[in-house]
């Protein structure tokens, strides 16, 4: 029997999962042709059926010194993708050790208010050391301190998205108010490190809150909407999904499809050639598209949704938009985004409710 339908994620940024994917990749390695590249893979994966597409980010490249051309950041990419897509949620994937998060949260709320409420934000720790030197802060060392700045940064962004309840701009011509100010707060946060009073300088996202994925192990689970799970087979997967707190569950899986021209093994074993495919301690499936499916399907039963880490994405992407999106249809296994709605609706998430809103309601009816 199958298992409930699952929301499907793709990681499209960069050239695959693989350190070497560029070396099977079909385009020329242009940078400033990133966001282009970015929206067509966006356009592709929303055809085939994607609730949600990832962007990865960092000041750095991976695994290199500080890049002197710079890099266009996920952020931005992201709101690029915004104008060329219509249903398929848009999540960025930004580390607030060093950004801040003031900054993180007026860029997010403005992706939400370009996309119709189709933002999500994938939290994570930069832990280069070059970073902090490229950001001018004290290096972040310990894993503890990197969990604290991300815990930190999370309550800070949620508080600004409420510091503006919905109907705090006006807008009145005749009467030149744009803005009620009696509907703007202060958050007052103070934590280990630093301090933020607010309010926001971007109206409340659409969504309320835009969707926050991430570990549970590095974020609290109540900051979180969506948990990232790692487990090497389907059964550790279910464990770490029945411990996540979170309303919703995405299970980590990385991807090397059989192609036309190869099979997943051989094409693993040719990147393998010039580095090695890292162990990140997630599900890693190699083989036909029928055989994904059938791993799909079992998770289906554990989780809400998986997000796919393709090996090289020009390459397994089209595979899972021509064979293994369709067979999930069939079976009724893959939930698709409708017109229309937000990244919230699309996962079966409530718009939360304004703090600030509704502490005022409950001292009235005090």
């Amino acid at each position: 029997m199958s298992g409930p339908a699952l929301h499907l994620a793709v990681e499209i940024d960069g050239d695959g999962t693989h350190p070497a994917a560029w070396r099977r990749a079909a385009h020329a390695p242009d940078r400033l042709l990133a966001p282009r590249r970015a929206a067509g893979l966006a356009a592709a994966a929303e055809n085939a059926g994607f609730a949600l597409i990832t962007l990865d980010d960092g000041v750095l490249p991976p695994g290199t010194a500080p890049d002197p051309v710079g890099r266009i950041g996920a952020v931005e990419r992201a709101a690029f993708v915004a104008a060329s897509t219509s249903t398929i949620g848009i999540a960025p994937v930004v580390p607030v050790t060093y950004a801040e998060p003031f900054h993180v949260s007026s860029q997010l709320a403005s992706l939400d208010h370009i996309s119709a409420g189709r933002a999500g934000w994938v939290v994570t720790e930069e832990e280069h050391p070059e970073a902090a030197r490229v950001w001018g802060r004290p290096q972040v060392a310990d894993a503890a301190a990197r969990a604290r700045e991300s815990r930190d940064g999370v309550e800070v962004a949620r508080a600004l998205w409420d510091s503006w309840e919905d109907d705090a701009v006006i807008r009145s011509v005749a009467t030149s108010r744009y803005l009620d100010r009696d509907r703007l707060h202060y958050i007052d946060f103070t934590g280990e490190t630093y301090a933020v009073k607010g309010p926001a300088i971007v109206p409340r996202p659409p969504q309320g809150q835009v969707v926050v994925l991430g570990r549970p192990d590095r974020v609290p689970a109540a900051h979180l909407d969506v948990a990232l799970v790692e487990g090497r087979d389907p059964a550790a997967v279910a464990a770490a999904a029945a411990g996540a707190g979170t309303p919703r569950v995405f299970a980590e899986v990385e991807v090397a499809l059989d192609t036309p021209d190869a099979t997943g093994a051989e094409r693993v074993a040719d990147l393998e050639r010039y580095a090695p495919w890292a162990d990140r301690g997630r599900l890693r499936y190699v083989g036909s598209a029928d055989g994904l499916v059938a791993v799909l399907g079992e998770l289906s039963r554990h989780v809400e949704g998986v997000r796919l880490h393709p090996l090289v994405l020009d390459e397994d992407l089209a595979v899972l938009s021509r064979l293994v999106l369709p067979a999930l249809s069939e079976r009724r296994l893959v939930a698709r985004p409708l017109p229309g709605t937000s990244l919230r609706s699309a996962l079966g998430l409530e718009r939360p409710a304004n703090r600030f809103a509704a502490a005022a309601v409950q001292e009235e009816t005090r």
